[in-house]
């Protein structure tokens, strides 16, 4: 959940109090480092856990029942979610750009959202927030599920001999339909005159030329394509194509052809240009082998080993952290011995109110722990078959990707 900006909050009342045309519109319930958990925010996410209990079926006393232990856990969890957030904006090997892309490639994708202007009604309307709340909530989610996968579910090592029990005990949840991962360059000739054209046409071919000559796709495709949605994730389009996802005519040519392919450019209508194709990946239907399904069957089963080690690691971050919590809330997931106690705005000391020089007063260096990001088997049917190379099957094609009927 974001953080509201807010005119004055609840914590400077005694600062506030000698000008009385100052309203209070928020109250501060805790203090993160320099981010800060509202009361606002605590009563959003319990709408939003209520309206997903309800959906999930639960009604009467056992709804009573998770909405009391949601209550009980939220202030946790957003503080949870602050301090990984934090850590992972620390560490420089962690980007989300092309996580979050492919989100809003998947939203345009399935709704058919052809421009910026469309997706961000169609966020304001679905969701109730706007475009840039949206995508700072789902940037902060996989800051998130990158860090603890990074720090705390990879070191979570489930023996081979168990992994091949679980896959030979549950192939059935392992075949798949014949699918196709691709990349593309897009050298466009929207608006151009007939020698434009022409130029066009060349430029293109010199970049299936450089791409088979060793060049990386990815790279070529970053820095040539106009297609600007897929081109700052190299080309790739996210997500697994069965052959009645794509045009006819590109079906026949990717489908018939083995994983590394670049195609010669293809003269397109909608959007007008040439295109330029790499299989990335492709695969046969029916049952995929242990290799192809290893790393996804690892994980699932590390899932419930995963959650007792990351609430050490958090136990961790909090010790480590510039922590408060106002009388009144409680953060359920509170270190042992960590004083939390709440001191009034205008009585903290500037030295105290960062993370860097609370640290360097511990004298204490943090030691990582471990990684998290659990994902359980699925059917095929239900588009859970990851390929090894390219991103994760589930996510849809760009939006902007020409290759989709």
């Amino acid at each position: 959940m974001l953080l509201r900006f807010v005119v004055l909050i609840a914590a400077a009342l005694p600062l506030a109090a000698a000008d009385n045309n100052i309203q209070v519109v928020e109250e501060i319930a805790a203090k993160v480092n320099g981010d800060i958990v509202t009361r606002g925010e605590l009563e959003e996410t319990l709408k939003e856990f209520e309206k997903a209990a309800r959906a999930e079926g639960l009604a009467g006393a056992k709804l009573q029942e998770a909405l009391k232990t949601g209550q009980h856990d939220a202030l946790r969890e957003r503080i949870d979610e602050l301090l990984l957030v934090q850590k992972a904006k620390d560490m420089p090997n962690i980007n989300v750009d092309g996580d979050l892309a492919r989100f809003l490639a998947q939203i345009q994708t399935q709704y058919r959202l052809t421009d910026a202007d469309k997706l961000a009604a169609f966020v304001q309307d679905t969701y109730g927030i706007t475009l840039e709340e949206l995508k700072q909530r789902k940037k902060s989610e996989f800051l998130s599920q990158r860090i603890v996968s990074q720090e705390v579910a990879s070191r979570v090592i489930i023996p081979e001999a168990d992994l091949r029990k679980y896959y030979d005990e549950h192939k059935s949840e392992f075949v798949r339909e014949e699918q196709v991962y691709l990349s593309q360059i897009l050298v466009s000739t929207d608006g151009k005159t007939p020698q434009q054209v022409a130029e066009a046409e060349k430029r293109a071919k010199d970049l299936v030329s450089r791409a088979r000559a060793g060049e990386k796709f990815a790279e070529l495709a970053e820095a040539n394509s106009d297609d600007t949605e897929t081109s700052k994730n190299g080309g790739f389009l996210p997500g697994g194509y069965k052959k009645t996802d794509l045009r006819k005519e590109i079906a026949d040519l990717v489908f018939s052809q083995k994983k590394g392919y670049i195609s010669d450019p293809l003269k397109i209508p909608n959007p007008p240009g040439f295109l330029i194709l790499k299989v990335e990946e492709r695969y046969e239907a029916g049952q995929a082998s242990f290799d192809e399904v290893k790393e996804q069957i690892q994980q699932f089963l590390a899932g419930p080993k995963v959650e007792p080690k990351l609430r050490e690691y958090l136990t961790k971050l909090r010790l480590d952290a510039y922590l408060e919590i106002k009388d009144g809330y409680v953060d359920s997931g509170a270190a042992p011995g960590k004083d939390t106690s709440w001191h009034d705005v205008a009585e903290i000391k500037p030295q105290t109110t960062t993370k860097e020089e609370t640290a360097a007063r511990r004298k204490k260096k943090f030691l990582g722990v471990v990684p998290y990001g659990r994902v359980g088997p699925v059917k095929a049917a239900e588009g859970a078959d990851a390929p090894p190379a390219p991103p994760p099957a589930q996510n849809p094609p760009s939006a902007a990707a020409p290759v989709q009927k």
